[in-house]
């Protein structure tokens, strides 16, 4: 089989780096077609997954509908010459396209029930759209429902073993207290209207954290003066080793969030997404699993945060919690692979 992938986004290089790795052991061939949005291309790159470059993302306003109208010329140029059996996406309307334009079953993968316009432009001609098994919108017959998340294509235990001396060789001890902070840009398509933590929140969660060991920040905007100190010293792909070795995860991102909580590490969440009507995900992995907060309110936030740190059995109690996840959940990469062999079969 030839199978294509559309992985515009740095969550989409880790939930599909596994599929592409057995798929290539296992003989068949596969396209990756990638964007340069934040650090997609370096992960791509540092994971040895060969690429296709379309577009990058832009800064201004209507940056996105130029962007995705070079992205469908160049995606239906390249499907048409591959000829690819599968087309593999997030919510790539070019993708999709392409997919009706080949001839070729076209799957989505989709955690996210509020519905984004590339969802809008993708879903009519997907196949299959696979969503976790809690995802509370019903998609019609096409949806495929699964018992885990995104995150579980790369942090189940089959798939992910931390590393710690991957830590060690960039000074950082995993046995000393540490915290990660993670802040976006609140830039994309789908994030107008909400808003996440404001730099007075962040300054606070800077003191407070700092006094019970070292703080390291990721974050999607160039980092102030003020806390250039804290930037993360580790590259990219071993973001995973280092969350699973802290002591608390905080941000107002919401792919980081999931992946703590998965991981077992006490996780804040803090964003204007959070409260009454939150995604599934979110509101399963607080509700049922008791390994995330999420809150709107930045004081509530601060005060969580505080007596998480402050707990030293908070991270032995999160790990055992994980362990009912994992008992509960299922590695997604083998999903993904027996959906792919399953519709080559049928499409040959």
């Amino acid at each position: 089989m030839k199978i294509l992938f559309d992985i515009g986004h740095p969550a989409h290089v880790h939930l599909f780096k596994h599929t592409i790795a057995e798929l290539e052991s296992s003989g068949h061939a596969t396209r990756v077609l990638s964007r340069d949005k934040e650090i997609t291309i370096t992960l791509l790159d540092q994971y040895g997954i060969d690429h296709t470059p379309l577009s990058a993302m832009g800064s201004r306003k209507f940056d996105l509908i130029t962007e995705w109208a070079k992205r469908e010329f160049r995606t239906i140029k390249i499907a048409r010459s591959y000829n690819p059996d599968i087309i593999l996406s997030v919510a790539s309307p070019p993708a999709a396209h392409a997919s009706r334009l080949v001839g070729c079953p076209k799957v989505v993968f989709n955690d996210s029930e509020p519905a984004h316009l590339a969802s809008k432009l993708t879903h009519p001609f997907a196949d299959k759209i696979c969503t976790p098994a809690n995802f509370n919108a019903d998609l019609g017959e096409k949806q495929e429902r699964y018992d885990g998340y995104h995150e579980l294509a790369y942090l189940h235990p089959d798939r992910f073993r931390p590393d710690p001396d991957s830590l060690k060789d960039h000074d950082i001890d995993p046995n000393d207290p540490y915290s990660v902070l993670r802040f976006v840009s609140w830039g994309a398509h789908h994030d107008v209207g909400h808003k996440g933590f404001s730099t007075e929140a962040k300054r606070e969660l800077v003191s407070a954290l700092s006094d019970y060991g070292d703080v390291y920040i990721t974050s999607e905007d160039p980092l102030p003066d003020e806390f250039e100190d804290y930037r993360l010293p580790i590259p990219p792909t071993q973001i995973h080793d280092l969350l699973y070795y802290a002591n608390l995860y905080a941000g107002d991102s919401q792919t980081m969030a999931t992946e703590a909580a998965i991981l077992g590490t006490p996780a804040v969440r803090s964003n204007s997404f959070a409260g009454e009507g939150d995604m599934s995900n979110f509101a399963e992995l607080e509700q049922e699993y008791d390994l995330l907060y999420s809150r709107t309110e930045e004081g509530e936030t601060l005060e969580i945060v505080g007596e998480l740190i402050a707990d030293s059995d908070a991270q032995d109690r999160w790990r055992q919690k994980r362990e009912q996840l994992i008992e509960d959940k299922i590695d997604v990469t083998d999903f993904m692979l027996e959906m792919i062999y399953k519709l080559g079969e049928s499409d040959s």
